[in-house]
């Protein structure tokens, strides 16, 4: 009976756990999510389900489905990366996208049909795992401070720590303690993360706030465009400061911004994001900074000034980073740009 406590309320937490899921998933399919995140945001649901069911002595898989539902289950990490990356507006490369998933893949036939090598599989998933949980924390936490959506804002702080105490929990003892190692308390404590993630999950997604997870249009407001007195004020000041230069301000940042201004900072956020449709300050000053670099660019007496005097005058710290928020705004290179603008006059 010692044992009966702890495996009872295990399998308690995960039917709640996969019963959510389900309910969740449904929610995914049918809802108005954006389309970029339904499949990523339906894999990780799905595929922690099929986790809670495999990595549970309660529940019989049958043998022959048992390798369809291990590799749904090992890309739960891999779309919860995904998801977390697309939903802070932070898509990583199609060819990292691809290269994870076939990995994957790889090593989930390994693990299932390589025989003896059935370990490499398995260590493979791990540490590929484990690399893109540390990517999530690095993606979530920096640049933070540049998101202008509050409640985006909040989730990139508790989805790093809770993904990395679940997963990363899980993913560093079946590194250290093999795969076919389980403790009760160890699986209580795993099926409680998963089912704290999936409520997580649950409040913002039938809460349906457009601003995280239903399409818009990027700078369009919002919310209504009638502005208060204070918001005009203040809408007029930072048009001022915009039109002065100010974003040419090296490492500016909001806070830098609401202090020039001599506003606080959460008034300055809530102006241009609410009001003026922006869901990233670092997206905002880019805005202006390269409608400055095409007139320089364009301009026939400036055409010998180097690309790079143009990214230091206006407040990038080098020239990759300037390339990059050019062609993010332009869909070139300023030296592309340069070369048509002033080809064409």
């Amino acid at each position: 009976m010692a044992e009966t406590g702890p495996i009872d309320l295990e399998t308690v937490i995960r039917l709640m756990a996969i019963g959510a899921s389900a309910l969740l998933l449904l929610v995914v399919i049918a809802g108005r999510v954006r389309r970029e995140l339904k499949l990523p945001l339906a894999g990780m649901i799905l595929g922690g389900a099929l986790y809670l069911a495999l990595s549970s002595t309660s529940f019989l898989i049958a043998r022959p489905i048992r390798p369809v539902v291990d590799y749904l289950s090992l890309l739960t990490p891999f779309w919860t990366w995904l998801f977390a990356r697309r939903l802070i507006e932070r898509d990583p490369p199609m060819r990292f996208v691809t290269g994870f998933a076939g990995f994957y893949t790889v090593c989930w036939a390994i693990a299932h049909w390589a025989g003896d090598f059935w370990r490499a599989g398995f260590y493979g998933v791990h540490i590929a795992s484990l690399i893109l949980i540390a990517d999530l924390f690095r993606t979530a936490w920096t640049g933070r401070d540049d998101d202008l959506v509050e409640r985006r804002r909040m989730i990139r702080l508790w989805l790093p720590v809770l993904v990395g105490l679940q997963a990363g929990g899980v993913l560093i003892f079946e590194l250290l303690m093999g795969p076919s190692v389980t403790y009760p308390i160890v699986q209580i404590a795993n099926g409680a993360l998963i089912f704290l993630l999936i409520l997580l999950a649950g409040i913002t997604l039938l809460q349906t706030d457009p601003e995280l997870l239903v399409e818009t249009e990027r700078g369009q407001p919002a919310a209504a465009p009638d502005l208060t007195p204070s918001e005009l004020v203040l809408k007029d000041r930072l048009e001022a400061a915009m039109a002065a230069g100010y974003y040419r301000t090296p490492g500016l940042t909001i806070a830098g911004l609401a202090h020039h201004l001599g506003t606080p900072e959460h008034r300055l956020r809530s102006l241009i994001n609410q009001r003026l449709g922006e869901r990233n300050f670092a997206t905002y000053l880019n805005r202006h900074r390269v409608d400055e670099a095409q007139r320089v660019l364009a301009d026939r007496d400036q055409v010998d000034l180097p690309v790079l005097s143009i990214a230091m005058d206006l407040g990038y710290n080098s020239l990759p980073t300037f390339n990059r928020a050019f062609r993010s705004e332009t869909g070139t290179t300023p030296t592309d740009f340069r070369r048509s603008a002033i080809g064409q006059k």
